[in-house]
């Protein structure tokens, strides 16, 4: 079974680096996703910022950040990791690891570095066009990721 690139993705709340959900793929292209329990820290009196989930939601169905760290450390360790949005990635990631006083174990890059053939641009374009085929919603981490996965076996059998 061939070894895929480690792909990620954090959904955010109104609040931009509020880390809401994550995912990621593994070298065998499965895909973890979960959402995260926000720590006491990051919620101030405007609950708003939690997008469509409610706190009881992430509560009771997340995960918390310290075990969503762990878990990225079992599967990623000293790794690059590649992402669609780069910036917001980063912010919510470093929120993440903030938290526990500790720095990211993980780089990310842009997806489309992985395709130095694909002229500026193009990536996203076919980004675009595979979500709107497959129904998926960019801002859901694990449809993030496997639009991600999928685009990047579609280019390598092109190659």
């Amino acid at each position: 079974m061939a070894d895929f690139p480690g792909f990620i993705a954090v959904e955010t709340g109104d609040d931009d680096n509020l880390p809401l959900a994550i995912a990621w793929t593994l070298a065998d292209g499965r895909v973890k996703h979960t959402l995260i329990q926000p720590d006491d820290g990051w919620l101030d009196d405007e609950l708003n910022a939690l997008g469509g989930y409610s706190l009881e939601e992430l509560e009771s169905l997340g995960v918390s950040p310290l075990d969503v760290i762990r878990e990225l450390e079992n599967d990623h360790f000293s790794a690059t990791l590649f992402t669609a949005g780069i910036s917001d990635d980063e912010a919510a990631l470093s929120r993440l690891f903030d938290t526990f006083g500790m720095d990211p174990f993980v780089e990310l890059a842009p997806a489309e570095s992985l395709y130095p053939q694909l002229s500026p641009g193009v990536w996203f374009r076919l980004r675009g066009e595979l979500f709107g085929e497959l129904g998926f919603e960019p801002l859901r981490p694990e449809q993030e990721v496997q639009v991600m996965l999928m685009l990047h076996q579609r280019l390598s059998e092109a190659e």
